[in-house]
């Protein structure tokens, strides 16, 4: 039987086989409002995928972590009231888990792929959990398609491997791919260790200070060893001689007393720019340019700490952009909101409803206080404390006191794609990343990209991937063109 005789005609329908009316965007509070519980497309999406793999992460499976501190060194309370940033000189304890994303936990560490970029802060009013990348953007910008691009990336349900064909359909479907994709085959795909390269909340997340101030923020790590990558042909070696290098070489240079460190930065925009930004400053698939909001630097960031076991510390270790602590919040961005969900349903699902109440996932600063009870390994702390509140019986209460800003909501419900702004477009910040390269990085890029592009069968899809690099950068897309069709003769 061919694999096309298994291909299903009709509408798309949700798993109860009602029809999807939009499968683009989720479902928002008015244009450019957050994301409702309502739209059960998404959260049916996002619930079965975090479902798809037993018992590993369905993505980032393979990783090593380390403990750390992170340092303040700039007075940040004029933005945020965070106990952590609260004064210069201040240290909280960190755990950070680096990955890849779309190997198994058997692969290799040097592949072309982003690094996820997972700390967390053991913060005195809870725990903080920043998730993010080496890559300041991301493939796709509404959480409602991350199921179906992480899909491309993984093992074919026909093949069983990786298909260039699905890939490139995707990326070539999905027009506001082509930043990340550039960025990905560039000469920073490939990163030499994780110690040399940047991280990056990636995100817009929300700090509001004492006043009830809001601000927009982007993280920025960058690294203090220098940043160094590997060659595509680098990689091939590395990867067949010592597949665990980036494990490798974080442990030892921790053992050897060669503690990694970064320059924690941030971009910061007064919440009334947001509206008349000339782009939407909420869309995961752009960068703030620098010269339109500088980066500061508020801290700094050392891995000191080896994991006393890899299962316990590393593999168990759970994070959720979900996890604020007083100061800091969610931004209205799509594929956020959509995480604010995921991350923890996958966590519940993979480690255990009681995954938080491992040493590495609970508060090390302070202590957990919640009227949630048994579940898969429940360890009885509470006792015979009540379950509920309000009580009479001396148990914990609310603070009246919301750890974000509110935002107003305008519109009607429905699946809207983000508001557009005066400079919104696919294809101009990855054209601008490409005239930044040098010819050389430039000649890598075209060949990372053509040696990809060329494993497409057919020629439709092909052309159409070449087409948003053309749109991004008319050269660009020329050369690639011409790449391509040498290799595939």
């Amino acid at each position: 039987m061919t694999q096309e005789a298994h291909v299903t005609q009709g509408p798309l329908t949700t798993e109860a086989g009602a029809p999807v009316a939009d499968n683009q965007n989720s479902e928002t509070a008015g244009i450019g409002g957050p994301v409702l519980v309502q739209d059960q497309l998404l959260l049916e999406k996002l619930a079965h995928f975090n479902r798809e793999r037993i018992p590993e992460r369905v993505v980032h499976a393979r990783g090593a972590g380390a403990y750390g501190t992170f340092t303040v060194t700039a007075d940040v309370t004029g933005y945020t009231r965070a106990g952590f940033l609260s004064e210069v000189g201040k240290q909280t304890e960190t755990f950070l888990r680096f990955s890849t994303v779309a190997g198994n936990l058997g692969s290799a560490d040097a592949v072309r792929d982003p690094r996820g970029w997972a700390l967390k802060f053991y913060t005195e009013e809870g725990n903080y959990d920043l998730v993010g990348n080496n890559t300041p953007v991301f493939f796709v910008k509404d959480a409602i398609k991350f199921p179906d691009f992480i899909h491309t990336q993984k093992r074919d349900p026909y093949t069983g491997s990786q298909e260039a064909d699905n890939v490139w359909d995707f990326w070539g479907l999905s027009p506001e791919s082509t930043h990340q994709v550039t960025w990905l085959f560039g000469d920073r795909g490939i990163p030499a260790s994780y110690r040399h390269m940047n991280g990056y909340g990636s995100h817009t997340y929300q700090w509001n200070n004492e006043a009830g101030e809001v601000f927009w923020v982007k993280y920025h790590f960058k690294t203090d060893q220098g940043i160094k990558n590997l060659t595509t042909e680098e990689a091939v070696k590395v990867s067949g001689l010592d597949p665990d290098s980036h494990q490798r070489d974080l442990r030892e240079s921790i053992e050897r007393g060669d503690f990694p460190s970064w320059t924690v930065q941030v971009q910061i925009m007064p919440a009334a720019d947001a509206a008349g930004y000339r782009f939407n400053p909420f869309d995961l698939t752009k960068v703030w340019p620098h010269e339109d909001y500088p980066p500061i630097e508020i801290g700094k960031l050392e891995l000191d700490r080896n994991p006393e076991n890899i299962f316990a510390e590393v593999e168990q270790s759970v994070f959720s952009p979900a996890h604020f602590v007083p100061g800091i919040g969610p931004s209205p961005d799509k594929m956020l909101q959509g995480r604010l969900f995921a991350y923890g349903d996958a966590h519940r699902y993979r480690v255990g409803v009681n995954a938080d109440h491992l040493p590495v996932n609970r508060p090390h600063a302070t202590e957990a206080r919640t009227n949630s009870r048994d579940g898969f390994l429940y360890d009885g702390r509470h006792k015979g404390a009540k379950n509920y509140e309000p009580n009479s019986f001396g148990g914990p209460v609310q603070t009246d006191r919301p750890l974000w800003q509110p935002l107003p909501v305008t519109g009607v419900t429905g699946n809207g794609e983000a508001p557009v702004h005066a400079e919104d477009n696919d294809f101009v910040q990855a054209g601008n990343l490409y005239r930044l390269m040098s010819e050389g990085e430039q000649e890598r890029l075209i060949g990372n990209l053509a040696g990809f592009i060329a494993q497409v069968s057919r020629d439709d899809i092909a052309a159409r991937a070449i087409g948003n690099f053309r749109q991004a950068d008319e050269d660009f897309g020329k050369r690639l063109d011409a790449a391509v069709q040498a290799l595939r003769g």
